[in-house]
């Protein structure tokens, strides 16, 4: 199945816990619309940190065929690229792949990017205004919102969901006329948003799976490198996981199968804080078409793709 020119959307969103192979999937449905995936992974974007952090380019060939990928390799090991940066780059990568004519898709478990990505507005830094919050907290949520959709279309709802965030939404959409940035100047999304998620014994089945085989094709090598190249043991323990692990095993300070248990449960643990993130985003608004992980690939497509024509 073929996606409809008609479709009504202009992305397509990928995500679920670790291990869910995401990825593959995204790469396959991004094929089918001739499209480009856009990576929402926050450790991803560093060089030379390739098991650890889950890549397999091979993940990005279908059929002998080279799905482009973004935001992946973009960033050197010890600098801490942040979301601010993210959203900037993914709006950059949203823009050069519409440009031509191609399709995004945007792949990750990184609850924190995706938001950054779909929400509908430029995550700038902006500080709390007490001035202007003591002044909008007698105001009532209706007229709190009627003064946002006066400064800026509302694609997200949410922001408007309680007083607070509607005084913060107008908080920052004040400061980004101070700082002379567009209120819309972000691209408008119709986002496809697709989980991938398997039955919790099946996901722990993986993530244990994965782990053993990550190790055994040089996990603990990769992090020696990282090492040699300088990185300090502060820098690799910030990334977590596999790098913090790994790294405290390195320096002595927990033996081989102690760091490969705790590891383990360090791992399962994430998944459980990612379903929370996407369940989070649910209950905010986001619709989130869940397919099971345990169905064909090829099945897994045909929803997708029913999903996105329509049907």
């Amino acid at each position: 199945m073929k996606a409809s020119p008609a479709s009504a959307y202009n992305l397509v969103t990928v995500l679920g816990p670790t291990a869910g192979g995401k990825t593959s999937f995204a790469a396959h449905l991004a094929d089918r619309l001739n499209g480009e995936v856009i990576s929402a992974d926050s450790r991803q974007v560093y060089r030379h940190m390739n098991l650890g952090t889950g890549k397999d380019y091979d993940d990005y060939t279908v059929q002998g065929r080279y799905v482009p990928f973004h935001l992946v390799d973009v960033a050197e090991p010890g600098i801490h690229y942040n979301v601010f940066e993210y959203q900037r780059d993914f709006i950059n990568a949203f823009r050069d792949i519409t440009a031509r004519g191609r399709f995004p898709v945007l792949c990750g478990g990184s609850g924190l990017y995706i938001n950054a990505a779909i929400r509908g507005y430029r995550l700038i830094p902006v500080p709390v205004n007490e001035k202007l919050r003591e002044a909008l907290s007698s105001k009532s949520l209706e007229e709190l919102t009627t003064l946002l959709a006066s400064m800026k279309k509302l694609h997200n709802l949410t922001d408007v969901d309680t007083k607070d965030r509607a005084i913060r939404a107008i908080e920052i959409e004040m400061a980004y006329h101070e700082q002379g940035i567009e209120a819309d100047d972000y691209p408008v999304l119709r986002n496809l948003c697709l989980g991938i998620r398997f039955e919790r014994s099946a996901e722990r089945k993986r993530i244990t799976e994965r782990l053993h085989a990550r190790l055994a094709a040089g996990m603990v090598e990769e992090v020696k490198a990282l090492l040699d190249r300088g990185l300090t043991a502060e820098n690799l323990v910030y990334y977590g996981l596999e790098y913090k692990y790994i790294t405290h095993y390195i320096l002595g300070k927990l033996r081989y199968e102690s760091m490969v248990e705790q590891l383990n449960i360090a791992i399962h643990q994430f998944a459980k804080r990612q379903m929370t993130w996407f369940r989070k985003m649910e209950r905010e608004g986001t619709v989130i078409h869940w397919i099971a992980g345990e169905l064909k690939l090829e099945e897994k497509l045909e929803i997708a793709m029913g999903l996105f024509n329509g049907k």
